[in-house]
């Protein structure tokens, strides 16, 4: 069984910046893509960021410019960097891989 763990979230104020990471039990080539979601509470979850085995890349509207996903092939580590960190960014944020394999969730709180 895969296991992913992501780790990095807490509370920053409007504009400031956190690095999330989602560490994989197995090498991150076994999976097609990876992806990160979050989902704020009384609401649905949402795809933020994707990343391909080839490196392409996608991003939901509301975090083009802001947001980088990223990859560590050698640490079977994908990275969200989260810069100019907005209020309705926060949520728990959520690393999914293999089709059906979650991580945990980590809270990304943004508040003044």
């Amino acid at each position: 069984q895969v296991r992913l763990v992501e780790s990095g979230g807490g509370l920053v104020h409007p504009g400031g910046s956190l690095r999330l990471s989602c560490t994989a039990s197995v090498s991150i080539f076994s999976t097609n893509a990876i992806e990160w979601y979050r989902q704020a509470p009384g609401k649905q979850r949402e795809l933020v960021a994707t990343i391909t085995n080839l490196g392409g890349t996608y991003y939901v509207d509301s975090v083009k410019g802001r947001f980088t996903i990223s990859r560590d092939n050698a640490e079977n580590t994908v990275y969200l960097q989260m810069n100019n960190l907005k209020p309705e960014d926060t949520a728990v944020y959520y690393c999914k891989g293999w089709g059906t394999i979650w991580g945990q969730g980590t809270q990304v709180t943004v508040s003044s």
